[in-house]
């Protein structure tokens, strides 16, 4: 590959860009009320939004659909062709069907758009002409603005995709903000992956009840080194006399008393006062103080209970879990 040839695709690519990039920037100074009536329809919807499209629209209706889902709007993708072959019963009263459709005269479509109509179910059209049949058939339409495709030739869905997709994004945005949904929700349907790592709380992933190593504050210290050994996390919790957490004994404070550290008691050893984690923290938060100060576990209190420790989030438990 010449010099040559690297300049004509980065030309090639920046001129792709900048053509898509223009026909968003029509895309947002376009939209108007009509945007505004379609995020209120689907705001309204007691059953699920059914996104379709055929082709490249609808690979794109697929996308929407999965966004929609995740952001909680329920949501799910219909393939026009398909729905001409039984999955119509896939729609029903109470729902709202999102049909996308760049010249909005996809003959694929006809069946279920007729559908819609016949049932009284909702329909907000997503097409390039205000006198497309897609557009005439809906309730509401959602007109995308005749930008030049980034081909350079016109034929190939481009710019025009990259439109529909945006106004999908901006569509699942504007609901999630009117309904106030939060990362923690999000989690709640998309718990795998990277981003469920992420968002996981102190609490899915701490060890509790008789998993914890504590110990009185009277204890002996051989009592202490038992408690270590045998619940395997190289650290003990030190509690008072109410139960609440008091200090905690790790491989270095063990260290510094190593000598006469049998004619200790638990209390005399401890490092009072230790860092602590609530249960409600994400679990990054908690990675973060880990190495920050350099230490492999938190013991977990509720702040605001009576100082207890409910649980012990490990390093490793966090890697396990994706994060670190």
């Amino acid at each position: 590959m010449t010099d040559t040839d690297k300049q004509t695709f980065l030309d090639t690519a920046r001129r792709v860009i900048a053509t898509e990039a223009d026909a968003l920037s029509q895309l947002a100074n376009g939209l108007g009320g009509e945007f505004a009536d379609a995020v209120g329809l689907l705001l309204s919807v007691r059953g699920r939004v059914i996104v379709s499209g055929m082709g490249k629209s609808g690979h794109i209706a697929r996308k929407i659909a999965a966004t929609f889902a995740s952001t909680g709007t329920p949501a799910h993708f219909v393939h026009p062709a398909e729905a001409s072959h039984g999955d119509l019963g896939m729609m029903a009263q109470g729902d709202v069907a999102l049909v996308l459709s760049n010249s909005g005269e996809t003959p694929e479509l006809a069946d279920l758009v007729a559908y819609t109509r016949r049932f009284g179910i909702p329909l907000i059209g997503v097409a390039s002409r205000a006198d497309s049949t897609l557009i005439k058939q809906s309730d509401i339409g959602l007109i995308l603005p005749r930008a030049a495709e980034a081909c350079g030739t016109g034929v190939v869905p481009t710019s025009s995709t990259t439109m529909t997709l945006a106004l999908g994004d901006a569509l699942a945005v504007a609901l999630m903000e009117h309904r106030r949904f939060t990362p923690e929700h999000f989690r709640e349907f998309h718990p795998g992956g990277k981003l469920g790592a992420q968002l996981s709380r102190v609490r899915d992933l701490m060890h509790d009840g008789a998993a914890l190593p504590l110990i009185s504050a009277e204890s002996p210290m051989a009592d202490v080194l038992i408690e270590i050994s045998q619940k395997g996390f190289g650290v003990a919790g030190v509690t008072d006399g109410n139960g609440a957490l008091a200090g905690i004994i790790t491989d270095g404070d063990l260290r510094r008393h190593m000598a006469g550290l049998l004619d200790h008691d638990a209390a005399a050893v401890m490092t009072a006062a230790p860092q602590t984690i609530a249960p409600g923290a994400l679990a990054e938060e908690a990675v973060a103080i880990m190495n920050r100060r350099k230490i492999t576990c938190l013991f977990v209190v509720d702040p605001d209970g009576p100082g207890n420790a409910i649980g012990l989030l490990h390093i490793h438990d966090c890697l396990r879990a994706g994060l670190g």
